[in-house]
């Protein structure tokens, strides 16, 4: 399904998000969930890397990790996301190095820069980082050691495009006994891209 971008106008305005349906679980506050990690090796480290030249680890479909992003305009300033995860969990601070099935980081990149890295479901993108035209909000899992976690030579990770546009003020119609004119309003449009994980179609 081909991608369409958002268009918002303003912040204040209420708009579509792109939001991945996947099972519960994920990061609780940068603290694991869930059972003790098991030290065995994972995966296969490829020679193949991603676009930020980190080395792939890959795993079978069956315990590979999944990612979905959401992106909804802040009210107040820039745009808030949230991740959703499927057999990932984020690892505590001071983890380790080690990588561990189903554990890791997941970094936030916008138009293949490095946002964040995030231990929690949670980040507020600041608007400098997506000045006006189409942007590319990605979500890659990592694993401790610093690999991409993949399937199929591909990274796990979603996609969500946003379009910021400049505000279109409009005013009201002035009443012929009103001494002042009423303030200018702005309106927000909305689209939604589907997300795409590197390993598999979305459904």
């Amino acid at each position: 399904m081909p991608r369409t971008p958002w268009t918002r106008r303003t912040l204040t305005a209420l708009a579509a998000c792109v939001l991945l349906p996947l099972g519960a679980a994920g990061c609780t506050g940068g603290h694991a969930r869930g059972g003790a990690p098991s030290p065995a090796p994972v995966g296969k480290v490829l020679g193949d890397t991603d676009g930020t030249g980190r080395h792939l680890r890959e795993v079978d479909t069956k315990n590979a990790p999944e990612v979905g992003v959401e992106v909804t305009p802040d009210r107040r300033d820039g745009w808030d996301v949230r991740l959703t995860f499927h057999r990932f969990h984020c690892s505590a601070p001071g983890a380790g190095r080690a990588a561990v099935t189903g554990r890791g980081l997941a970094y936030l990149f916008v138009d293949g820069h490095e946002a964040a890295r995030l231990r929690s479901y949670d980040y507020h993108l600041p608007a400098r980082l997506v000045p006006r035209g189409t942007h590319h909000v990605t979500a890659r899992l990592y694993a401790d050691d610093g690999t991409a976690w993949a399937v199929h030579g591909k990274p796990v990770q979603s996609t969500a495009d946003i379009t910021v546009s400049d505000p279109e003020p409009s005013r009201s119609p002035v009443p012929a006994s009103s001494p002042t004119p009423a303030p200018a309003s702005s309106r927000s449009a909305g689209r939604v891209s589907a997300p795409t994980m590197g390993a598999s179609p979305v459904r």
